[in-house]
C-alpha cells in the first residue's frame, strides 16, 4: 500500500511483530530473522496490500517470512524511516505470540534464531528494530486481552419503528460484522460478550459461530444501564478482564469512551486519539487486572 506524498515520493505502509514465546525455563525469546538480499538481522515485517489491514498484514508477512502462526496482542509501536528514493515507509509493530508452526528457509528468509531479548537486541541490524525491541520490553510479554466493540451500523434510531432494543444491523452494518471476524481472530478470542442489544448481538454473531460458543449477554453495558448505574458496567468489565480466555466484548457508543476513561483514570493509562466510529474495536491489555496498555482499531471498512 502506497501513495503520494505531495509530490515528494512514495509514502509506503508495512506491519510486522515481536514473535515472542516462553522457553522451558519461563524467560521470553524473541524470533530474528535473517534476510541474505540485505545480509540483516531483523523483526518480521512486509508492507501491506491493497486493500489490507494493519493486522492482517502483519500476520501474514510473519507467517510468510517465518512459516509460524501467531496470536496479536498489544500494538507495540510505529516506526518511520527515509527509503532510498524518495518517499518515506511507516511500519507498525504488534506483539506476536508463537503459537505454532516450523520454520523453512525461503526466498526471503534463509535463517531464524530464537533469542533472549538482551541477544537479540546485540545482533539486531537496525536501531529502529532495538527502539521496538525496547518498546516491547515495557510490559511483560504475556499480556490478558480484552477486545471492546462498538457495534456496527443499524441505522437511525428515529426512523426505526418499534422497540429500540430490537434495532438490527442494516446492510452496511452485516457487511462490517463479516469483516470484523477477520480480524477479531487474530487475537485468539475464546469468549464472546455484547450488550443485550440485537445491534450488538448481531455485530459478534459471526464471531460466535465461528468460535461454536454462544454470545453471553451483558445487560450492564447497554447505554441505558449504564446511564442509570455507571459502576455496574465497570464492575462488570473489570471481571471480563479477569476472567481466563480472550475476551470480545461488544457495547455502544455512549458506553465505551465513559468506560475507557474511567478505567484508564483509575489505572493510569494514556488513551490515544480515537474516533470510535462504529464497528471499531480497542484492544485493552490486562496484567493481574489491572488496564497497561490500550489501542484502538478502525473499522476494517472505514
Amino acid at each position: 500500500m502506497s501513495k503520494s506524498a505531495n509530490g515528494n515520493g512514495a509514502v509506503v505502509y508495512a506491519a510486522g511483530g515481536v514473535v515472542w514465546r516462553e522457553n522451558p525455563a519461563g524467560d521470553v525469546e524473541v524470533a530474528l530473522v535473517h534476510r541474505p538480499r540485505y545480509d540483516d538481522w531483523t523483526l518480521p515485517k512486509g508492507k501491506l496490500e491493497d486493500g489490507e489491514t494493519f493486522l492482517s498484514a502483519a500476520v501474514r508477512e510473519i507467517q510468510e517470512e517465518t512459516g509460524y502462526h501467531v496470536r496479536l496482542g498489544r500494538h507495540v509501536r510505529m516506526v518511520s524511516y527515509d527509503l532510498r528514493g524518495p518517499g518515506r515507509k511507516h511500519v507498525h509493530y504488534w506483539s506476536a505470540e508463537y503459537v505454532c508452526g516450523e520454520f523453512a528457509p525461503n526466498h526471503e528468509v534463509d535463517e531464524l534464531r530464537w533469542l533472549p531479548i538482551e541477544s537479540a537486541d546485540s545482533l539486531i541490524s537496525y536501531h529502529l528494530d532495538r527502539k521496538v525491541l525496547k518498546s516491547f520490553q515495557t510490559l511483560p510479554a504475556k499480556l490478558d486481552i480484552v477486545l471492546l466493540v462498538r457495534h456496527a451500523k443499524a441505522g437511525r434510531k428515529s426512523r426505526y419503528k418499534g422497540d429500540d432494543r430490537l434495532r438490527p444491523l442494516e446492510k452496511v452494518g452485516r457487511a462490517q460484522a463479516e469483516a470484523l471476524l477477520s480480524q477479531l481472530l487474530l487475537f485468539g478470542p475464546t469468549h464472546v460478550h455484547s450488550a443485550d442489544r440485537v445491534r450488538c448481538v448481531q455485530t459478534v454473531a459471526p464471531l460466535a459461530d465461528e468460535l461454536d460458543v454462544r454470545v453471553e449477554e451483558e445487560p450492564a453495558l447497554t447505554e441505558e444501564s449504564y446511564a442509570d448505574d455507571p459502576k455496574a458496567g465497570r464492575h462488570r468489565i473489570r471481571e471480563i478482564g479477569q476472567s481466563a480466555g480472550i475476551r470480545v466484548v461488544c457495547s455502544q457508543g455512549k458506553v465505551i469512551p465513559h468506560l475507557l476513561k474511567w478505567w484508564a483514570a483509575q489505572d493510569e493509562v494514556k488513551l490515544p486519539a480515537a474516533r470510535n466510529r462504529k464497528a471499531s474495536f480497542w484492544v485493552l491489555s490486562l496484567h493481574d487486572g489491572k488496564l497497561v496498555a490500550a489501542n484502538h482499531i478502525d473499522s476494517p471498512m472505514g
